[in-house]
């Protein structure tokens, strides 16, 4: 008998829309079986932590919005907390409750972006939003209600909707009178009953069975759901290990970045291990501290106790855990809970005697973490006597995600080779799904997948 030979066909399709970014997918497939997964991310570097070094410490949070026009809030407050506790300053009372106000802004527009527009032609069978628009145009209508609300939010206190202005180091520029919010609470108090229907509609939805098998990772903080601070938690993946937290100052012994070589973005391991953040991970780990109307929303969702929860003894992970899909349903209660909680903030708002605290420059290393909608965003910064940044870190969500992406993509993939589909149309809405559902943001609609499937078979 003639040794085995094998035989390779490459498919490449470049259609992926409605994700962040230029993306390209490698998958090797032998005899039926997927053995490699490659996400690769080929945008360009633009070295935002080198070029902040010999930069003024003042000037971190303008020039890391640019990062990302959707999730410029996120950018700034992490970096305005890493500055801070470099510096040695606190910033509490209204004008920590203002920056919540901020991000809950950011929660909403973003969240609801993703939602709406990106993710749930998925569950309806359309291309895209403009198909959706034809078959659910109200759905489509409230969702551009909320996206202007949450951008109304931004403008109002951060100076624009996009690359906000306003904020500075210790605080802001400047801060809004009562009477400059009174109107904004008007526009939130219909973005409830929006942000209700919203939850309502995805919890309609139809979502394949799926599990995620990472370690999950977001912040915590006491007595609240953590947007703006709190300390790295981690529930592990197996049920039969208890949550555990590290100091943030500890952040990069746990997380660390490599490069790889089919990807400009680095790759982040918690502790060796896969690990995702976003809406799925807070949920796990701060779902019990939800206000009573979003956990009364959560069980109208479906979404069952939150892990951590009092109630959740011996429930084991829950499906909210481990299927992806199903990450749109925390998103729209996490919309919801954004928008009582500025509602909450206004209420109880008193305008503070100067808008920001003083922020000396001094020498030191600071760190800072915030909840971004994808997920949590890290920053370090080393500063000298002058106060002038030597090193920076950034440690975006997306870079965390990719190895959990990568092994849904394994397994959903050979999910569907075992149920016969296997055509290039098949792959492609199979993948483009699941990116989908880690991915909230859009910083181009209209970019490329090359996915390269490679597959061999033994041949007589």
């Amino acid at each position: 008998m003639s040794e085995p030979t094998t035989r390779s066909q490459v498919l490449r399709i470049a259609a992926l829309t409605r994700v962040e970014g230029e993306t390209a997918l490698h998958l090797r497939i032998h005899d039926g079986t997927v053995t490699e997964v490659r996400l690769g991310i080929y945008e360009p570097p633009r070295f935002f932590e080198a070029f902040l070094r010999g930069r003024a410490h003042t000037e971190p949070p303008d020039l890391t919005s640019r990062i990302c026009g959707i999730c410029p809030v996120a950018y700034q407050l992490s970096a305005c907390r890493a500055i801070e506790d470099a510096c040695g300053a606190v910033v509490d009372g209204q004008l920590a409750a203002l920056r919540r106000l901020l991000y809950c802004g950011e929660w909403i527009e973003s969240q609801t972006l993703h939602i709406h527009l990106l993710h749930a032609p998925d569950f309806l069978d359309q291309d895209d939003v403009i198909g959706l628009s034809r078959s659910h145009r109200p759905h489509v209508e409230r969702g551009l209600r909320l996206k202007q609300t949450g951008n109304a939010v931004i403008e109002l206190l951060g100076g624009r909707a996009i690359h906000p202005v306003n904020v500075r180091v210790g605080g802001f520029h400047r801060t809004p009178t009562r009477a400059e919010l009174r109107p904004l609470a008007e526009r939130l108090r219909t973005a409830l009953d929006d942000a209700w229907d919203t939850v309502r509609w995805v919890a309609g939805f139809d979502f394949p069975d799926a599990e995620c098998t990472a370690d999950l990772l977001a912040l915590a903080e006491p007595g609240t759901y953590a947007i703006e601070s709190g300390v790295p938690t981690v529930l592990p993946y197996e049920g039969t290990r208890a949550p555990r937290s590290f100091p943030l100052r500890d952040f990069s012994d746990h997380v660390t970045e490599e490069q790889v070589s089919h990807s400009t973005a680095l790759h982040s391991r918690l502790d060796g291990r896969r690990h995702l953040a976003g809406s799925l991970a807070r949920y796990a780990v701060n779902g019990h501290l939800l206000s009573p109307t979003a956990l009364e929303a959560a069980r109208e969702a479906g979404l069952g106790a939150p892990p951590l929860g009092p109630r959740a003894a011996g429930t084991g992970r829950g499906e909210v855990r481990t299927n992806p899909y199903r990450s749109i349903l925390v998103r729209a209660v996490e919309v919801l809970y954004a928008v009582e909680e500025a509602l909450r903030i206004i209420a109880d708002y008193e305008r503070p005697a100067r808008p920001h605290v003083d922020v000396p420059a001094r020498s030191g290393v600071g760190h800072g973490a915030t909840e971004a909608p994808r997920g949590l965003l890290y920053h370090r910064y080393a500063l000298d006597d002058a106060g002038r940044v030597t090193d920076a870190c950034l440690v975006p969500p997306t870079a965390q995600n990719q190895g959990a992406i990568e092994e849904d993509l394994r397994r959903l993939v050979q999910a569907g080779l075992d149920r016969g589909e296997d055509s290039e149309s098949e792959l492609t809405r199979l993948c483009e799904r699941a990116i989908r559902n880690h991915d909230p943001c859009i910083s181009c609609s209209a970019h490329f997948l090359d996915l390269d499937i490679e597959r061999t078979s033994p041949l007589a």
